[in-house]
């Protein structure tokens, strides 16, 4: 498939590849401006993904010293992985929303052995058995903390401000703040006529938050130091529908490939998480830990063919809508119980 996709009035996708992973690669953008390119993302940190990134620009005529400036819709690694390289490259400004900023930073300044350590606990508590709990002990003790992703991520130059217009000569590119998928998710609306005339309000540049055939991981917002309790599928929810009233006439995602019809899709996504705590409260009738409750939810295998790292992600995901149910009011935590358990109300 063709790796550079343009899509009309300076804007162009860029098929960056992450490495072993079904998503394939990361779409990113590249926006013409009157101080020159913007990539909006920049893929995985991997010498594959950044030959491609090369390459892609190169098919467009821009050499990495060209490029101005980077938008970051959010901190995971398959978006913010390659920024640092591209700045250390181009001298380009990095953008990022604060509530990422502070995770990239977190990220950076903590000792990997301490987020081993906060992994354990988190599992331990959400029911984990001992036997999955042991090889994050193992790789503690044994000091095999180097391969966590994001690591050294950069640490952006500037801050991304909701409902703001970003610093873009000859552009109209305003922030919408989406968080649910991490904290500091952003959407970047196009405030532009669209090249071919399509009905509705401008182009979306839309991450990980509105895709058109996935739906995004909704886990629990990680922060060590913080006791405040998230409800980031209520944020993910309430975003959303923020999207779907932007009436935008099309949008483009970081992955599978550009859609018109945002409002349908938001509409889909929102009955596929009213299905589903639908389905988990059903499932609440006895009460259950997050694990057991993640060992019976509906993934796209089967619980025992679900690998190691993707069952912390299926728990914390578990844990979101647990959240969410009690905060709905319609389950709690039951008196006593260690780990705790939930049942429906």
């Amino acid at each position: 498939m063709n790796q550079v996709t343009e899509h009309g009035g300076g804007v162009w996708s860029l098929r960056v590849p992450i490495p072993d992973n079904p998503l394939g690669h990361t779409l990113v953008h590249v926006l013409d401006t009157d101080r020159g390119p913007v990539l909006v993302d920049t893929g995985w940190d991997d010498p594959g993904s950044w030959t491609e990134l090369i390459g892609g620009l190169g098919a467009l005529g821009i050499g990495i010293g060209d490029v101005h400036g980077v938008v970051i819709t959010h901190h995971h690694p398959d978006h913010h992985g390659l920024s640092g390289r591209v700045r250390e490259e181009s001298g380009a400004w990095i953008a990022m929303h604060a509530a990422d900023t502070a995770v990239v930073r977190r990220t950076r300044e903590s000792d990997p052995g301490t987020w081993l350590d906060y992994l354990a606990r988190k599992l331990a508590a959400a029911g984990a058995p001992e036997e999955h709990l042991a090889p994050l002990r193992a790789a503690r003790s044994g000091g095999r903390t180097g391969t966590l992703p994001g690591l050294g991520a950069a640490l952006p130059d500037r801050e991304i401000v909701p409902g703001e217009l970003l610093d873009l000569a000859g552009r109209r590119l305003r922030a919408v703040w989406t968080p649910g998928h991490t904290p500091g998710h952003v959407c970047l609306h196009l405030e532009e006529e669209h090249p071919a005339g399509l009905p509705g309000r401008g182009r979306l540049f839309s991450g990980d938050h509105l895709l058109p055939g996935i739906s995004p991981h909704i886990g629990l917002y990680e922060d060590p130091d913080d006791q405040t309790v998230t409800d980031p599928l209520g944020d993910y929810l309430d975003s959303l529908e923020r999207i779907g009233r932007l009436g935008v006439a099309e949008v483009l995602p970081a992955h599978q490939h550009a859609f018109t019809d945002s409002a349908g899709r938001v509409r889909e996504l929102l009955d596929h998480h009213e299905e589903r705590l639908t389905g988990l409260l059903a499932l609440l009738a006895v009460p259950l830990t997050p694990w057991q409750l993640a060992e019976r939810m509906e993934w796209n295998r089967p619980w025992d063919r679900i690998p190691y790292g993707s069952r912390n992600i299926a728990v914390s995901e578990a844990e979101a809508h647990l959240r969410r149910l009690v905060k709905l009011g319609r389950a709690e935590a039951v008196a006593g119980t260690e780990p705790v358990t939930f049942v429906a109300v």
